[in-house]
């Protein structure tokens, strides 16, 4: 259930936000940090270890149990009425002057429980038990009784999140190689594990999508989607437009340069499904996206190589697939990147 993961990305989004407010106390209102916070409190983005941190909190339950409404569907109004109401807390714990922070927090969880009342309104109470039946490949019929999210994640799913890892390519000036990055106040779940990326060569995105896809493993990634793409053929390709004789000047800036310039940034994360290899070489790659299935072909669509390059920043891949050079590091302290730096723009679109 998509809806259900939303219902516990919302109020955990909101819990992150009101207490990042509370950490903040002493910056001024007009602070970049502030205006930063407030800006997308609870959109519908978000980085790989943000959904693991959900997913093993809360677990999962079938689409039957917990169904899609309008607002999950369509969560402009939502997110609108959400973050209007977020700002308004955050203004009042910001003029709390006389209370302590033990009294903010008592304050906070009454907040919370606001927040609870209108994400139940707009996606339904979620479950915390259920009954679940199935037919399995033989037409045996099962019925399991009382079952709760967390037990239907881990006995029905055979995936080990907790073994998937990020790595980016972001080549700008205040980024190493093979350096380990987080970035501040991008989260979710308080407490929960932090975002990492271990910053690679774009040899090695590849390298590791493509082991994954030979084993029948989808990879997820994310990107800046609108840069070169046509969204009715579905192509993301570099000579897709001719910019440079119909406008008759050239585009020079490089990968590097528009991100540390504010061109390019991650907007959307899909799905890798396949390649296309020549020569131990790949030549374009197969997309499933989530925007249905009347663009592109059915809804999948195709990356050249070359778009890879220049437009693909992450990709989460297993542990399995990586070299133990690559693994190790995981193992450094994570460097601290700005809460607004492109690669954490993907958690605010």
């Amino acid at each position: 259930s998509q809806n259900y993961f939303m219902f516990w990305d919302k109020l955990e989004k909101s819990n992150y936000f009101l207490e990042n407010i509370l950490t903040t106390l002493d910056h001024e209102s007009e602070s970049r940090l502030i205006m930063h916070l407030l800006q997308s409190p609870v959109q519908d983005g978000g980085q790989w270890d943000m959904f693991v941190n959900l997913i093993e909190k809360y677990g999962l339950v079938p689409q039957s149990v917990m169904p899609e409404t309008n607002h999950s569907s369509k969560s402009g109004m939502m997110n609108y009425l959400l973050t209007h109401k977020l700002r308004e807390f955050a203004s009042v714990l910001r003029r709390s002057n006389k209370l302590n922070i033990k009294e903010l927090r008592e304050k906070k969880q009454i907040m919370l429980s606001e927040i609870y009342s209108l994400l139940c309104m707009f996606l339904g109470n979620p479950p915390t038990k259920f009954d679940w039946s199935i037919k399995d490949k033989n037409s045996k019929f099962t019925r399991f009784v009382n079952i709760e999210p967390l037990t239907f994640y881990k006995k029905f799913t055979k995936i080990k999140l907790k073994d998937k890892v990020c790595l980016i390519h972001a080549p700008m000036y205040n980024k190493k190689i093979n350096e380990l990055y987080t970035v501040e106040f991008l989260g979710n779940v308080v407490n929960g594990n932090i975002i990492k990326y271990a910053n690679v060569q774009i040899k090695e995105l590849k390298k590791a999508t493509i082991n994954s896809l030979k084993n029948n493993e989808a990879v997820w990634f994310g990107c800046d989607v609108g840069k070169m793409f046509n969204r009715d053929l579905g192509i993301m390709d570099m000579n897709l437009y001719d910019y440079k004789n119909l406008f008759n000047t050239d585009f020079k800036m490089n990968k590097a340069t528009r991100l540390e310039y504010g061109d390019s940034m991650m907007t959307h994360a899909m799905l890798f499904t396949g390649v296309d290899i020549k020569k131990n070489k790949p030549q374009k790659w197969r997309v499933e996206n989530s925007w249905g299935n009347k663009n592109g072909d059915k809804g999948y669509y195709l990356m050249s190589d070359n778009w890879f390059d220049e437009y693909n920043y992450e990709v989460v891949v297993d542990k399995k697939y990586l070299s133990n050079k690559i693994l190790s590091i995981f193992d450094l302290e994570p460097k601290k990147l700005s809460p607004w730096d492109p690669m954490g723009a993907l958690a605010v679109q």
